[in-house]
């Protein structure tokens, strides 16, 4: 966590998927920073540890891969507490598979909460940002969504498309005072890597056998922590990076360059 306090001071931020991993330590780094908190998961329970640690954050249960209601999250937030500021689309879901095993059924829910929800919500704060002349829009993609991986084509592809469209909505919000980035995370110790059983079948190996050898081709010997992606995550929804727009910041330990 970043030694400097206040970055976000006065800042109201709505952070999606902030019950664990990365959107847990990104809502409880902005709190450190000052910022004003809406934080979403898929329901109140999942929140129930969070609302303990972050007793003063606005809490509301959404289940993202529902366009209703991921549109009622937004006016709710608005609602309460009447602005946005930032906006951090963390909410994802991970499903690995060979290419040619990968169902439509799994394709569709991975585009739900990746794609559609990201764009959506996006949508909504880029009409509600511009009437205000300001605003910063973070999206979290991935590695994966830069670069080739094996057996898990239809979650790159997704990732690719956040990729993507930030740089478009980026390209047509510049001139309205947003900004409107994406972090590209390379391997993070978080609970996610326990969905990756499908490369270590792959591999012929146990899943605690693979993340040793996942560890082994990142140069700085080690996952990332969590919070490493929030400090990153603070600055783009600071003043700092007011000059920023479009871009991709990668942040693997030098396992991927560019």
């Amino acid at each position: 966590m970043s030694e400097h306090t206040g970055r976000l001071q006065g800042k109201t931020a709505l952070i999606t998927g902030a019950s664990r991993g990365i959107g847990r330590a990104i809502a409880e780094t902005y709190a450190a920073q000052g910022a004003s908190l809406i934080l979403t998961a898929s329901t109140m329970d999942s929140l129930a540890d969070v609302a303990k640690a972050l007793p003063d954050a606005l809490l509301i249960a959404a289940d993202l891969s529902d366009a209703t209601q991921a549109a009622d999250l937004f006016k709710k937030a608005i609602t309460h507490r009447h602005n946005i500021d930032i906006l951090v689309n963390n909410a994802g879901r991970y499903q690995g598979n060979p290419f040619e095993q990968y169902t439509l059924d799994e394709l569709e829910r991975l585009m739900k909460v990746n794609v559609y929800a990201v764009f959506q919500l996006t949508q909504l704060a880029v009409t509600h940002m511009k009437k205000r002349g300001s605003g910063k829009i973070i999206n979290m993609s991935s590695t994966a969504g830069k670069w080739e991986s094996p057996n898990q084509a239809a979650y790159n592809m997704t990732k690719h498309a956040v990729v993507g469209m930030s740089k478009c909505v980026a390209l047509e919000t510049a001139a309205f005072g947003l900004q409107v980035n994406a972090i590209c995370p390379g391997m993070v110790d978080t609970d996610m890597f326990q969905n990756f059983d499908v490369h270590a079948k792959a591999a012929g190996i146990s899943l605690d056998e693979l993340k040793t050898a996942a560890v082994t081709r990142i140069p700085q010997g080690r996952f990332l922590n969590p919070g490493e992606v929030a400090d990153i995550a603070v600055y783009l929804g600071s003043s700092e990076s007011d000059g920023m727009t479009g871009q991709t910041i990668t942040i693997s330990g030098g396992m991927r360059m560019a």
